[in-house]
């Protein structure tokens, strides 16, 4: 009895750390497609960006399902309501966030893009009805802070296309949270090319709208052939950060993870330098530095909490029981 609850408490702890690690991943990952999108959208317009990682990213799922054994069939029976709304949320927030590339620096526009895990904590809290503790709350709010001092006020951040990134951080967190209720409800392959059909179905009729009426922001414009790798390493990097954030869901709860997502704008800065030679200040590093301490301590209490409950546990099933 005490080995057998101590293997399974050993096992929740370990899936909890396990969760961690692949939020942090998928979060690493999502700022090099980023990247990508906003040198893309500097000849094509975001909207079509987005229709081109969204339709990578479902070709890319077919070829791995057939390497598999897994049918066409077989993807399309997990398609289902639920898994277009939560694709549909996903390519809304492209949209939004690949546009205020066009206006900013990545790592601005990432920055701005942070009010999400509040969102998602509240939702986690109302929605999925989650316990969110005061030491999560308080990560959150030091991630915040960070954020805030990135974008501080008189940056060039702060014009009108700082909407677009609040707005991209409200689809997502829309995103975040039917990734959670759909945890375990599908596998893996099935979310990701669920996703990549919902991403086609919701941008392919803005295109061809935007096209007919000569509304340049979201008109189809043909791709040089020297762009097509760039949209098929989107659909490979979309697919391998997606693929972490469902991994780290299954594992998880949205609470645990949210401060985590803050872990973007590392890596968002190391690109942006990189690729585009926005070199950051001394405030931005500040607000990395806070940012990282949030992600950083969520973890060690995550995985603090899971090892004492395992060894409470471990206790109270070990010492001598009475019996009436």
């Amino acid at each position: 009895m005490t080995t057998t609850t101590a293997s399974t408490d050993s096992h929740s702890s370990n899936a909890g750390l396990h969760g961690i690690l692949f939020m942090v991943a998928g979060m690493s990952l999502a700022p090099l497609m980023d990247g990508t999108a906003k040198y893309l959208s500097s000849f094509i317009s975001p909207v079509e960006v987005s229709l081109g990682r969204f339709l990578c990213q479902a070709l890319i799922v077919l070829l791995i399902a057939v390497f598999m054994g897994r049918s066409f069939g077989s993807l399309m029976k997990e398609v289902n309501r639920i898994q277009l709304i939560r694709g549909a949320c996903l390519a809304i927030c492209s949209i939004f966030f690949f546009s205020s590339l066009k206006y900013m620096p990545l790592a601005d526009a990432i920055a701005i893009f942070f009010v999400q895990p509040m969102i998602l904590t509240v939702l986690s809290a109302v929605v999925l009805k989650e316990k969110v503790g005061v030491r999560r709350w308080s990560a959150v709010v030091v991630g915040m802070v960070g954020a805030l001092i990135i974008i501080r006020p008189g940056s060039s951040a702060l014009g009108w296309p700082s909407l677009l990134p609040l707005a991209a951080a409200t689809s997502f967190a829309a995103y975040l949270v039917l990734t959670r209720k759909l945890s375990g409800s599908a596998s893996l392959l099935g979310i990701q090319f669920a996703t990549g059909v919902a991403g086609v179905l919701t941008l392919t009729p803005l295109v061809v709208i935007a096209s007919l009426f000569g509304f340049e922001a979201a008109a189809w414009t043909t791709p040089d052939l020297t762009h097509l790798p760039l949209f098929v390493l989107m659909g490979i990097i979309s697919f391998a950060s997606h693929g972490c954030i469902v991994l780290a869901f299954d594992r998880a709860p949205a609470s645990v993870l949210a401060p985590l997502s803050y872990t973007e704008i590392i890596s968002a800065t190391i690109v942006g330098f990189v690729l585009f030679g926005d070199i950051p200040d001394m405030f931005v590093w500040l607000g990395v530095a806070l940012i990282a301490s949030g992600g950083l301590y969520i973890a060690h209490r995550e995985r603090t909490a899971a090892k004492r409950q395992a060894e409470s546990e471990e206790l109270v099933d070990s010492s001598p029981k009475r019996h009436y």
